[in-house]
C-alpha cells in the first residue's frame, strides 16, 4: 500500500464559530483506495494563511510521503519531525505534522478494520467524560466573558442549565479574553475590580451547580504569574478542578512556581508540541493535568508518548480540543486507550456544525462522549458537504 494523494480543505465555520473561525483538514488517499482524514489545530496561527496551508500540505506530501506505506505511520511521522522541525518542537509545523499523522493512523485503522484505539493497545473505556465552555446567548467566547463580568448571576444560570443537560465539567475565562495576535503582546496585569468580578463569577457558578460539576478556570496564558497567584488565592475556596495556563506556556519554571503556590491544580499543554516539550513541563513540576491537542502536538504518535510519560509523573490527561470533528474523534481514540485519562474537552456536545460535514455524528450521551466500533478514527467527512463550505484553495498546489 502506498500513499498516493493529498488534498487540503479549509472550512470557515458559521457563527458563532464554536471551535474556531477556520478548520483545516487533510485528505490522504492510498493506491488501494483507502482514505484517511487529518486535522490541523494551530488556532490563530493559521488565520489569513489558508492557501499557505494548502500549499504546505502539498509540498510536505510530495517531499516526504508520496509513494510511502502508511502502515509505517510512526516512522513517517518521526521523519516529518526530523525533517521539518530539525528535532526541535515547533507549534506551527507540528500542526501540519499532526494532520498527516492522524490521517495515516486513520488509514491504518481502516486497513485492519479496527478503531485506532485498538492499535494503540486496546480500550480502558468506551465512555469518555466531557466538559464544555460556558457560552451566553451570543455564543461567542470573548463576548460571553465580557457579558459575565457584569452579570455573574446569569453565568450561574447558564452553568446550571449545562449541568442539567448532563455535563459534569464546565470551563470559562473569568477575565477578559483577547485572541492571540489581536490581544496583548505581553501577559496582562489586571485591576482590583477585575479580581472582584472574576471571584463573583466563579462564586455564582459554584452556588448554582454545587458539587454536581467541576469548574475549570481558563486564562489562555494571558496573565503574569503574580496575577495568577493572586487570582488563585481568591478562587481556591470554590474548589476549581484546575487553573489553566496561569502564564504563557513558554516558561515552565514560572508555571511551576505558580503550581507550588496554590492548592488549585495546574492544567496546560494546548500550545506545546511533541514529547520533549512535555518532558520539560513535567520535570519542572509545572503541571497536574496535561492538555495536548491531537491536532498540534504531533498527532497520535506524539500523544501516546506524552500520555506514557505523563503516567510516570502521575499526571492525568485532559486533551484539548478547539477545532472540528477530526480532532475530536482522534482525541476520543487516545482517551479510550490510556490509563491516565481524566476528561475530554468538547465543543458543546460535539454536534452542531460538526454534523453538517460528517457522514455519521459523534455520539454524546449524559455528559460523556461515546466511542463505538467504527474503524479508524471513527468519523468520516462528507466530501460533497465539505467542498460546499470550504474556502477556495484553487491557487494552491
Amino acid at each position: 500500500m502506498q500513499l498516493k494523494k493529498v488534498q487540503a480543505f479549509v472550512v470557515r465555520t458559521p457563527p458563532p464559530h464554536w471551535g474556531g473561525y477556520y478548520w483545516c483538514f487533510l485528505r490522504l488517499e492510498t493506491d488501494s483506495g483507502l482514505v484517511g482524514w487529518g486535522e490541523c489545530a494551530i488556532l490563530f496561527s493559521m488565520y489569513g494563511l489558508e492557501r499557505s496551508f494548502a500549499q504546505l500540505a502539498t509540498d510536505v506530501f510530495n517531499r516526504y510521503l508520496a509513494g510511502r506505506n502508511p502502515l509505517n505511520r510512526e516512522v513517517l511521522s518521526k521523519q516529518l519531525y526530523a525533517g521539518l522541525c530539525s528535532h526541535h518542537p515547533d507549534y506551527f509545523i507540528a500542526g501540519v505534522i499532526s494532520a498527516f499523522d492522524i490521517a495515516m493512523w486513520d488509514i491504518c485503522g481502516k486497513h485492519f478494520a479496527v478503531p485506532v484505539c485498538d492499535l494503540l493497545g486496546g480500550r480502558y473505556r468506551t465512555r469518555l467524560r466531557s466538559y464544555t465552555y460556558i457560552y451566553d446567548e451570543s455564543g461567542d467566547l470573548a463576548a460571553s466573558a465580557a457579558n459575565w463580568s457584569e452579570n455573574p448571576k446569569r453565568v450561574g444560570e447558564l452553568a446550571a442549565r449545562l449541568v442539567g443537560e448532563g455535563f459534569t465539567g464546565l470551563k470559562l475565562d473569568p477575565l477578559r479574553y483577547l485572541p492571540p495576535g489581536l490581544g496583548p503582546l505581553a501577559p496582562l496585569e489586571i485591576t482590583m475590580a477585575e479580581y472582584d468580578r472574576a471571584e463573583r463569577t466563579i462564586e455564582a457558578i459554584r452556588t448554582a451547580v454545587g458539587n454536581r460539576a467541576d469548574i475549570m478556570i481558563g486564562t489562555h496564558g494571558q496573565m503574569t504569574p503574580s496575577v495568577s497567584r493572586r487570582l488563585a488565592t481568591r478562587l481556591e475556596k470554590y474548589d476549581p478542578l484546575w487553573l489553566e495556563e496561569p502564564c504563557p506556556p513558554e516558561n515552565f519554571e514560572e508555571m511551576a512556581r505558580v503550581a507550588r503556590s496554590t492548592s488549585i491544580p495546574i492544567a496546560t499543554g494546548e500550545r506545546l508540541a511533541f514529547v520533549h516539550d512535555f518532558q520539560k513541563l513535567f520535570a519542572a513540576g509545572a503541571c497536574h493535568f496535561a492538555q495536548p491537542d491531537l491536532g498540534s502536538c504531533g498527532g497520535f504518535t506524539a500523544a501516546k508518548a506524552i500520555a506514557g510519560m505523563a503516567e510516570a509523573y502521575y499526571v492525568l490527561m485532559a486533551p484539548h480540543v478547539w477545532g472540528g470533528p477530526v480532532i475530536t474523534a482522534a482525541a476520543m481514540q487516545l482517551d479510550a486507550a490510556i490509563p491516565n485519562f481524566l476528561i475530554q474537552e468538547s465543543i458543546y456536545k460535539s454536534a452542531g456544525f460538526f454534523d453538517e460535514i460528517v457522514k455519521e455524528p459523534i455520539k454524546w450521551d449524559a455528559g460523556d462522549l461515546v466511542l463505538d466500533d467504527r474503524p479508524g478514527i471513527g468519523v468520516e467527512l462528507d466530501e460533497a458537504k465539505l467542498a460546499a463550505v470550504s474556502v477556495d484553495l484553487s491557487s494552491a498546489g
